[in-house]
């Protein structure tokens, strides 16, 4: 093969633009080696330059908990990757490496809780005959990084392919290579045929290149519990399950309710008594409803949410998470490159886009920001804020808190995240303007640093 021609026959998009990549010298530039990682945490890399006792961050503003007043200009202090001191106006400090952001407004790292680093919209369906696990991390791997640039300093990563996410997530947390840190589900666990099993392969090829055990298939209380339990043995920091059928999956089955209520009960009671929370790919109302009694913690989707299941949630304390990237039409591939089947049920859930955040307004649902990357584009996920103001309609305060305070406590992770205090991860992003006024300048960030490490620091882009 000639790897100055990624279009040459054999080479899957996945492939084509994992090299793209490469060549552009962004792989090289990111795997440069990073301090190690702290052990008792999810990724904590000591911050600032050795030569440096501290990174000093001068900000015109700073929004430290969204939701709250920001503050006026602003001295944030970073020792060994994590913030040290916040202090009014702009202080010196003697021996210490300053970045000046005193013309923009810094604000936590932002979470996007619904990614899947290992495919795209271009991702095909036979790609698992051309690419290998290599290709599919070193792929994984430039969409992290893509993430991470714009802001994204943490995800959760709900389905990608086999293990490649695994050494992904492990690589970043020992501050091997920059990304997002990342908590993962692994393969999705599905009724045999449904969304997140494969289809439209022959036979032979679908047995050939994604077996049974492989794809998180289950049938039946007693074997969804054993998935349940492999995923937690091979690391899984949460368990992600489609209860509905999916509108992206090659079937005309429609998005009603796939798993059984008593696989439900079974795969929430085992994940629950090790430790784990479900998040549930749920469209349909029925599916919805019975994933909510039977005790998920998140519904990702939600598309067909109905107001009695709304009260539900908002009375047993269910996050939706909304994921409106799917549905909004701009910026995705040519809904032409899709199958028929994938057509009509994309065309039906446009239709009730935003209906699920109107009701989550509306009665009190706990929101998180998750935009389904990977099916919308990698390294736009802050489109959906607009997207969540809109059609909510959220205030801008509310959507960024959606993606900081809230995300995080989703995750279980607000002793470390989600905001800006003394002891908390270094991650903080700055951009010019106000998101409490203009939330789509989060889609603009021009400063992103991540447990102390400066991963960009661009002057405002005129606009």
């Amino acid at each position: 093969m000639d790897i100055a021609k990624p279009s040459a026959p054999g080479w899957s998009p996945r492939r084509k633009a994992m090299l793209s990549v490469a060549l552009a010298g962004g792989m090289a530039a990111a795997m440069l080696p990073v301090a190690t990682a702290a052990a008792d945490a999810p990724s904590a890399n000591p911050s600032a330059a050795p030569s440096y006792g501290a990174l000093v961050v001068h900000a015109g503003a700073v929004i430290a908990v969204p939701g709250e007043r920001a503050l006026g200009p602003t001295t944030i202090v970073i020792r060994d990757g994590r913030v040290a001191e916040i202090r009014s106006g702009h202080i010196r400090y003697a021996d210490a490496l300053v970045i000046d952001l005193r013309d923009r407004t810094v604000l936590p790292g932002l979470i996007d809780m619904h990614v899947h680093f290992s495919f795209s919209s271009e991702t095909q369906l036979w790609s698992a005959a051309v690419d290998t696990p290599e290709d599919v991390a070193l792929f994984s791997f430039s969409n992290a990084k893509k993430t991470l640039e714009a802001g994204f300093t943490t995800v959760r990563d709900v389905g990608s392919d086999g293990y490649p996410i695994h050494a992904l997530r492990d690589a970043i947390a020992k501050g091997r290579v920059h990304g997002p840190r990342i908590f993962l589900s692994g393969t999705s666990l599905s009724i045999v045929g449904g969304h997140g099993d494969m289809s439209g392969l022959n036979r032979k090829a679908t047995e050939a290149l994604y077996p049974y055990d492989y794809t998180g298939a289950c049938t039946g209380a007693v074997e969804c519990a054993l998935r349940v339990r492999e995923a937690a043995k091979y690391g899984a920091d949460l368990i992600k399950i489609t209860s509905t059928g999916g509108i992206m999956s090659q079937q005309a089955r429609g998005l009603g309710q796939h798993l059984t209520n008593a696989e439900l009960e079974s795969i929430v009671a085992t994940a629950h008594d090790l430790g784990l929370k479900v998040a549930a790919h749920a469209h349909g109302g029925q599916g919805v409803t019975a994933s909510v009694r039977a005790g998920v913690d998140s519904i990702e989707h939600g598309t067909y949410l109905d107001a009695d299941t709304a009260k539900l949630m908002a009375a047993r304390g269910t996050w939706l998470v909304p994921t409106l990237g799917l549905v909004d039409g701009a910026g995705h591939a040519d809904d032409a490159r899709l199958t028929p089947a994938v057509r009509a049920k994309m065309a039906e859930a446009r239709r009730v886009s935003g209906q699920n955040i109107r009701l989550a307004v509306q009665y009190g649902v706990k929101v998180a920001f998750g935009t389904d990357a990977g099916v919308s584009p990698h390294g736009q996920n802050a489109r959906q804020f607009r997207l969540m103001v809109e059609q909510g309609p959220m205030t801008p305060m509310a959507a960024l808190r959606s993606a900081t305070v809230d995300a995080a406590e989703l995750l279980g992770q607000s002793q470390h995240v989600g905001s800006i205090a003394v002891g908390k991860f270094a991650d903080l992003i700055a951009v010019s303007g106000d998101p409490y006024r203009d939330i789509t300048v989060l889609e603009h960030v021009s400063a992103v640093i991540k447990d102390g490490q400066v991963i960009r620091n661009q002057p405002p882009a005129t606009r």
